[in-house]
Parts: C-alpha cells; sequence; structure tokens
C-alpha cells in the first residue's frame, strides 16, 4: 500500500442536482473543499487522488446518444464530443472552488490517457498523476469518455478509473461520497460493513440511482468494490454521505470512526 494515499470520490449526485440539467451544487462544492483543505492542514503527510461525477452535465447528453454502448455513426461521434465537453464543465467548476480554497488541484482528463476493450480499462498512463502525488498536489479525475478497441468509444466511470487505478498505485483507503449515509436495506437502515461474504445477502437490497445516470448507480458502485477489495485485501473502502458538514474531514483524519457502510475483504 502507498502510505496514507486515499482515493476520494465527490459523486455526481452530491455536487449537482441531477434533476436539473448541467446544475452544480457550488456550495456544497466550497464546503468539501474547505473540508479537504482543513485535513491536508491538520496532517500533511496525506495523499489524495481527488475524484468526481459528472452529475447532471454529462450523464443527459451521454443518455441522448448511448455514448456508453459504442460509438460509431456521425451523430455519436458527435455525441462523443458533447459529453466529454459536458463534463470538462462540471471539471472546469470544481477546479476553481478547489482553488479558491486553496487546495492544489491538478486536473487530469482521463479521455486524453484512458483506452478501453468492451467497456473496461486496458491503458492508462498514470505518470503525471504520480508526479503531481510526489510534488503534493491533489490530482483531480472525473468520468469521462474514452476511445475503445471494440466499440469506438464508451464512458467510463469515476469508479472504474478508481479501480484501475488502485491496483496500480494501492491505496490504504478509498472514500466514496453521496447523499445518501451508505448502503441501506429495504428498511432504510443503514448496513455498517459488507464483505464477499456477505455481499451474496446485501445485493438485493441494492437498486440502481432514480436519476439520470449511464454508469450503474449504487448497485454498480458496490459490485466493484467488492470485487475490489477481494484483489487488494488490505484495502477498506467507505461509502458515506458528503452531505452532513465535516464529514470528509473527520474520514480523512480518524479512520476509524468514519461513517457510513465499510467494504472490506473479510
Amino acid at each position: 500500500m502507498t502510505e496514507n494515499l486515499t482515493f476520494v470520490k465527490l459523486g455526481g449526485s452530491l455536487i449537482t442536482d441531477k434533476r436539473r440539467r448541467a446544475t452544480p451544487r457550488r456550495n456544497t462544492l466550497r464546503r468539501l473543499a474547505l473540508e479537504l483543505k482543513d485535513a491536508l492542514n491538520a496532517d500533511p503527510t496525506l495523499r489524495i487522488l481527488l475524484g468526481h461525477g459528472s452529475g447532471s452535465f454529462g450523464h443527459w447528453e451521454a443518455k441522448q446518444y448511448n455514448t456508453h454502448r459504442g460509438v460509431s455513426t456521425p451523430d455519436q461521434w458527435h455525441g462523443f464530443a458533447q459529453v466529454s465537453a459536458a463534463a470538462a464543465r462540471l471539471d472546469r467548476i470544481v477546479v476553481d472552488l478547489f482553488l479558491e480554497a486553496c487546495v492544489p488541484i491538478l486536473s487530469l482528463q482521463p479521455s486524453a490517457t484512458a483506452l478501453a476493450q468492451a467497456g473496461h480499462i486496458v491503458q492508462f498512463d498514470d505518470s503525471s498523476l504520480r508526479h503531481a502525488l510526489d510534488h503534493h498536489l491533489v490530482p483531480l479525475i472525473y468520468g469521462d469518455v474514452a476511445f475503445d478497441q471494440n466499440w469506438g468509444g464508451t464512458i467510463l466511470s469515476t469508479e472504474a478509473l478508481f479501480v484501475h487505478l488502485a491496483e496500480a498505485l494501492c491505496p490504504t483507503r478509498i472514500l466514496l461520497l453521496g447523499n445518501a449515509p451508505g448502503v441501506m436495506d429495504n428498511q432504510q437502515n443503514l448496513i455498517p460493513t459488507i464483505t464477499p461474504e456477505t455481499y451474496p445477502q446485501i445485493e438485493r437490497h441494492l437498486r440502481g440511482s432514480q436519476y439520470t445516470d449511464v454508469t450503474g448507480g449504487m448497485a454498480d458502485k458496490v459490485k466493484q468494490m467488492v470485487d475490489l477489495v477481494q484483489a487488494l485485501s488490505g484495502l477498506q473502502i467507505w461509502i458515506l454521505t458528503g452531505q452532513k458538514p465535516g464529514n470528509l474531514t473527520q474520514a480523512l483524519l480518524h479512520p476509524d470512526n468514519t461513517p457510513g457502510t465499510r467494504i472490506r475483504s473479510i
């Protein structure tokens, strides 16, 4: 494991209003930026890879053009460019607000370096990302389009990027912040821990996003994370809410008191 490296994802439903096209939640982003800055000030040894979803930006265009299912016609390639532009617009907002909070953030566009095959990442140049971490910057990635050897083009979620990069960078933890307190059961009770052993019983409680989301929602997110902790047994993952002020700082500085649902190998 890379010492004190944590992946942090800000979910699209947390930082945008997914009911309204291209609607960022700027106040939420400002608060989260300050929480991250507080954590970095309190513990200068922290290394953070930050990611965010596309929320009400990229998902609307992606659904219109079905970009995640492949790209071949001229109209679909136009949509491919539109999705990329929409995701980049939200990313620019995130970067500007985090820089205002004095977070040394550096955006790295995934579509510039990632290559997929049938929807799965087969190539990602992480050299710039490693240099950013070495120089105490906070590299930022986000859900984006990618060229695909089989399908022409596709969309890679932030979770898919995290899964690929985790195997190369070996973080100690991954924090996935959204609106929900964590993973909930059918009675809306928090499920505190999920392991590969308990996942088959929990799977029936999961459901996809209720909003426009081409990358699978909660069900797909949990499945990817369960698979990841099986591959990297020392890794621990939390799904938690970013709506409660202070949760991000607490999770970064006090791992044993992280709220939400923990996913681990045993």
